[in-house]
C-alpha cells in the first residue's frame, strides 16, 4: 500500500476490520429512485448482515421478504413472505442494454440493493481484497477543502457499480465522496456523498449516504437526491 492508502486504512480501523467476520445493521433506503424503477416497496428499512471477507449479504425487509446475494455462486435469491423463492443467476448480465429509464424486476432491484449495500458497509476495507488496484490521482477542491482522491479499479471477482471508481478522502482520512457510473443503470454519472460516520469497535462505517446525479464539471446536481441510505444499529462480530 502507498503511504496515503496506509493512512486511510489506519483511519478506518484496518486491524478491527481484519478481526471482524460480519457487519450487522439496520439500513434505511429512501428517495424517488425506487418508485422510478417500479419497485417502490423497496424503500424500506432492512435488517442487514454482510460478510466482511467475502461478497455475501442478507437483507430482511419489514414485509418478510428476504434478499440474499452471493458473489461466488453469482446468484441473488428473493424469498417472499409466502415462502416462494425466486432466483436470478448471473444477475449483472440481465441489465445488458438497459438505460437509466429502464424499469427493473424485483430480482434485479434486489441485486442492486445487495451488492451496493455490501460495498457501502465494507467501504475502504475492500481495497485490501485480492486484485483491487488503487492509485492516487489529482486532489479535488470542494467546500473550501482539499480532498485526496484514489482511483480504484476492481477485478471481476467483486461486483461494484463500475469497474473504476473514485474515492475522496478528507484531511482526517474519512471517506466523504464516491464517484461512479453504475453499469446497471445506463452508466449515469453519480456523485455519492458520505457526510456522517460512526466508529464501532474501532472500525469506521459511513452512516449517511446522499446520492446525486453528477454534472459534467464534476459537481453534484443537488436539486434532487434520487437515493438516500441511512445506517443505524451497527454491530461488528
Amino acid at each position: 500500500m502507498s503511504p496515503l492508502t496506509e493512512r486511510i486504512q489506519e483511519a478506518h480501523g484496518l486491524p478491527h476490520w481484519r478481526r471482524a467476520t460480519t457487519v450487522e445493521a439496520d439500513v434505511t433506503y429512501g428517495g424517488p429512485f425506487w418508485a422510478l424503477k417500479g419497485v417502490a416497496d423497496l424503500a424500506s428499512t432492512d435488517q442487514v448482515v454482510a460478510d466482511v471477507h467475502r461478497q455475501h449479504i442478507r437483507l430482511a425487509q419489514p414485509s418478510g421478504r428476504v434478499i440474499e446475494w452471493d458473489k461466488e455462486s453469482d446468484v441473488v435469491t428473493v424469498t417472499e413472505p409466502d415462502g416462494i423463492v425466486d432466483r436470478l443467476e448471473h444477475p449483472r448480465a440481465s441489465f445488458d442494454g438497459f438505460t437509466g429509464e429502464s424499469k427493473w424486476s424485483v430480482r434485479q432491484a434486489a441485486y442492486f440493493r445487495a451488492y451496493a449495500t455490501w460495498l457501502y458497509l465494507i467501504e475502504a476495507y475492500v481495497f485490501t481484497y485480492p486484485g483491487v488496484e488503487v492509485a492516487e490521482t489529482e486532489p479535488w477542491a470542494e467546500n473550501g477543502e482539499s480532498w485526496h482522491v484514489l482511483r480504484v479499479t476492481f477485478p471481476e471477482t467483486i461486483d461494484v457499480h463500475s469497474t473504476t471508481q473514485l474515492y475522496y478522502f478528507n484531511a482526517g482520512g474519512n471517506l466523504v465522496r464516491l464517484d461512479y457510473e453504475p453499469e446497471v443503470n445506463g452508466a449515469s454519472p453519480t456523485a455519492h456523498y458520505q457526510p456522517e460516520h460512526a466508529t464501532v469497535d474501532g472500525a469506521v462505517i459511513t452512516t449517511k449516504h446522499e446520492v446525486f446525479v453528477r454534472n459534467e464539471d464534476g459537481t453534484p446536481n443537488r436539486s434532487l437526491m434520487p437515493i438516500s441510505v441511512d445506517v443505524t444499529g451497527i454491530t461488528l462480530r
